[in-house]
Order: C-alpha cells, then structure tokens, then sequence
C-alpha cells in the first residue's frame, strides 16, 4: 500500500494532468488561506501529500505553480467581466447611454475585489513569478495575459468611447492597481488589524473597492473628455 505523503509516480497523459491539478488545487487553498509570499514548495507537498523532490516533476518551482494559477486567474476574470460587461443574465445593460463607464469602473473594481488570491496573484506576477521560470513558461503566460487584456478591451469598448489603446490602458490599470492596492490593504493580517485599531494610522486603511473604482472612473471620464475613441 502507498501511503498518503509517497503517492505512486504519473505515468499515463491524464493521470499527470490530474496530479498537476491536484497540486495547482493545494497551492490555490494555502495561497488563499495564507497569502503567496507565505507559502513554500514544501507547504503545498505537504498539503497534496507528496514529497518535495517527486512534485518537482510536475513543476520546477514555486513560481511557476503560482504562474499557472496567474494564467487560469486571467481567463476566469476575463471571461466573467465581459459576461457582465455584455449584459449576460443582468436587466442593467451599461451602454454609454445609460452611464456605461461608471458602471464598468464599478464593475471592473468589485469583479476584482471579489477574486483575493487573483490580486495577490497580480501583485506578485512581475515582481516573483516571473522571474525564476523557463522563458517558455514566461511566454506562455504573457500570450495568455494579453489576449485577455484585449478581449476584456473590446467588451469596454461596447460601453465607453475608448480606442483599443485606451482600453487596454483602463484593463492594464485596473489589474496592476487592484495588485497593488490589495497589498496596501493587507486584509487578514496583523498590519491591517493595526491600521484598524490604531487611530493615528486610520489613513493607511485601504478599502480596495471604493478607491479602485474612483481611480477608474476618473481615468475613463478623462479619455471621455478628451474625445475618446480615434
């Protein structure tokens, strides 16, 4: 009998492909209960039941776990955003008719908000992640990314009078900012619980939403003035 922390080695296509979700799975669950810059290659062997040296088969770091998860992140997102971007299942339609950038700034911000290991993913993506993977995994993910950025540009589109720049411009802040913002804000942790207590730190609370959709609101209604779409 195999026991739980040695399980037999992948040989068939699909048993690997179970085993790379099994472990993608784990470092999901630790990265959202505890944070990514806090979880190890041994937590998430630990956590999938395998030793250290035989998950390394399916993936040669940590980064690059976190970097498939990144890449999933992204069409997730980019998919649910333009569902709701499109109207799909809502009676509100945004148009620019009917206030569309206001409502795809708010949009945007709580559809990000609303995915915390995805802006934890964002945040870590250019500063770690990238950085100790093969340059194939690297490709891989930017094709992903990008593709994703300019679908979720074209549905902006429909409901603000943007150029593709532009709204690729509006989905590239919105990410980076919502990666940024979401460590200020350092939900769950200590700082935070510091910021909240402390009256003299009151300004270092970071409520994510609120300020996310202000920064995108504003930066949509200054591409509207000056003439939106070339």
């Amino acid at each position: 009998m195999v026991s739980r922390s040695q399980p037999t080695r992948a040989r068939s296509p699909e048993a690997k492909r179970a085993r790379e979700a099994a472990i993608l799975a784990a470092a999901s669950r630790l990265a959202t209960a505890n944070g990514i810059r806090s979880v190890t290659l041994t937590d998430i062997a630990a956590e999938v039941g395998m030793h250290k040296s035989a998950m390394l088969r399916y993936f040669e770091t940590r980064e690059e776990i976190f970097l498939r998860l990144a890449s999933a992140g992204w069409v997730e997102w980019s998919r649910s955003v333009r569902e709701r971007l499109d109207g799909t299942g809502r009676s509100e339609v945004p148009t620019r008719a009917t206030g569309g950038p206001h409502i795809a700034a708010r949009l945007l911000a709580e559809s990000l908000v609303a995915r915390p290991l995805f802006c934890d993913l964002l945040a870590h993506t250019p500063l770690n992640l990238e950085r100790n993977v093969s340059l194939d995994s690297v490709r891989s993910f930017k094709l992903t990314a990008i593709a994703e950025v300019e679908a979720v540009g074209e549905a902006l589109r429909r409901v603000a009078d943007l150029s593709p720049e532009q709204a690729g411009n509006v989905v590239a802040t919105a990410t980076a900012m919502a990666g940024a913002l979401w460590q200020m804000a350092a939900p769950g942790t200590e700082l935070r619980r510091l910021y909240e207590t402390d009256p003299d730190l009151a300004h270092a609370v970071v409520d994510v939403a609120p300020r996310l959709t202000d920064i995108l609101n504003a930066m949509l209604r200054g591409y509207g003035a000056g003439g939106g779409a070339a």
